[in-house]
């Protein structure tokens, strides 16, 4: 099993929810389940979230997407995403 690791920061949780909330379907298409979904405790605004990747080049090409790029900015994200893909 493959998974992927992503890490940034948000503006405001409640708008990036929402825009991540009706981002489901197109990670459910890259093959991407969500394992955890994690706020930081000293810093709220640093959202973390696992993934577990069934197609290892979907989800590869999930992240290079612009689309995604385009996402991210209409939710919010502050800084440039860490993006691990890990076994």
């Amino acid at each position: 099993m493959s998974y992927l690791l992503v890490r940034h920061k948000v503006a405001d949780y409640a708008k990036w929810k929402a825009v991540y909330d009706a981002h489901q379907p197109v990670r459910q298409s890259a093959k991407l389940k969500e394992v955890h979904l994690l706020r930081g405790i000293d810093d709220t605004s640093e959202v973390v979230m696992l993934f577990a990747a069934d197609d290892l080049a979907a989800a590869r090409a999930f992240v290079a997407s612009p689309e995604l790029r385009e996402t991210m900015e209409k939710a919010g994200v502050t800084d440039r995403p860490s993006v691990f893909f890990l076994h």
